[in-house]
């Protein structure tokens, strides 16, 4: 009740919104007398007609007031009084997203592609667009985010300073205390540590990958065999190639409808390290073999002589008189000059 409007003793009834430490007010467009009013019970008095008319209305305000807080809250994490005023009275119901004001921007300049900007300009807006949608999912593990919530996170105070999101951590510390203390639940240390029972999707899905792989890069020794093995199991590998070249850069999982980079499953299975470990599989399957078979060609070489023999025969591909056991050795070798070629190579750079 709004008693500084009072004519004739009639006052109108306002509303208020309170959400968050936020007050929206807004008119309730019906007015009652003074003497009718319940003002801790917020309602009209008796239960004469218009009393009853009054509080019947009040309470389908209220029950749209809950509705489109509950709607406006399944779709925002930011919720204030001043959004659910506005959808209840109709005014900007709809707020615009991040990766929404993206895309609009990008079409608005994909349409002055050739007059005065260029397509290389315009796939570099893309490739930004694509990169905050992959730090919103990421991050906030969401594929949107309101506008309102990074006016928030960089909100200033009176001074012009910026004010800390510091305190973001210290409620997060915070929360997780009170979940150990409550369910008593802690953070796992490592993958293999994680309930896999409690996960939602994505993250089942990503957990079942990495499970998989785990077990397959261990014991594969090229990516045919890899590939072949995890289509078993229900998961397709892709592979992503540097610009219009047939060089591979990058690798992707699929499972269950959900595609994952292999870095983002877990570090150790990006294209790269794969490669890296599968290589490594496939010299310690040679040089297992190396052995067995030296041995067959010289069971007692003791003597200098027999000495000399295998080491000849070491470097058979080298004179032309090398076994079944010399080529073998010959090419883990070289293999292993190979991988301490590249491992050299991407260690260049800028040193101290």
């Amino acid at each position: 009740m709004n008693g500084s409007k009072e004519k004739n003793g009639i006052v109108p009834i306002m509303g208020r919104v309170t959400i968050n430490g936020t007050v929206a007010q807004f008119s309730c467009k019906r007015s009652i007398p003074k003497d009718l009013w319940d003002v801790k019970g917020n309602k009209a008095k008796g239960k004469s007609v218009e009393a009853r008319d009054i509080n019947h209305a009040l309470d389908n305000i209220k029950a749209q007031i809950i509705k489109h807080y509950q709607r406006i809250s399944d779709r925002e994490a930011f919720v204030t009084a001043e959004m659910v005023r506005n959808a209840y009275q109709g005014i900007g119901s709809e707020y615009e997203t991040l990766l929404k004001a993206f895309d609009r921007e990008n079409e608005v300049f994909k349409k002055r592609v050739g007059k005065d900007r260029t397509i290389a300009t315009y796939r570099s807006r893309v490739v930004a667009r694509n990169h905050v949608a992959a730090f919103v999912k990421s991050f906030y593990r969401r594929t949107d985010m309101s506008m309102l919530e990074i006016i928030a996170f960089n909100r200033i105070d009176n001074n012009g300073n910026t004010i800390s999101d510091k305190h973001e951590r210290l409620r997060n510390t915070r929360i997780c205390k009170e979940l150990t203390l409550k369910y008593g639940l802690h953070m796992a240390n490592g993958k293999e540590n994680v309930k896999r029972n409690r996960l939602k999707e994505p993250d089942k899905t990503k957990y079942e990958l990495y499970d998989i792989l785990k077990t397959e890069v261990g014991r594969c020794g090229n990516w045919n065999v890899l590939v072949a093995n995890l289509k078993r199991q229900g998961a397709e590998v892709h592979f992503s190639h540097r610009g219009q070249t047939d060089e591979i850069q990058g690798v992707v999982f699929s499972k269950n409808g959900y595609h994952f980079n292999g870095s983002k499953v877990d570090r150790r299975f990006s294209y790269s390290k794969i490669d890296a470990a599968l290589q490594r599989n496939r010299y310690g399957e040679r040089m297992n073999l190396i052995p067995k078979v030296c041995t067959t060609d010289t069971p007692n070489a003791t003597s200098d002589t027999a000495r000399g023999e295998l080491v000849s025969g070491s470097l058979g591909l080298l004179n032309g008189h090398g076994s079944s056991c010399n080529a073998t050795d010959a090419e883990a070798n070289l293999e292993m000059a190979e991988m301490l070629r590249r491992k050299k190579k991407r260690k260049k750079g800028l040193r101290l």
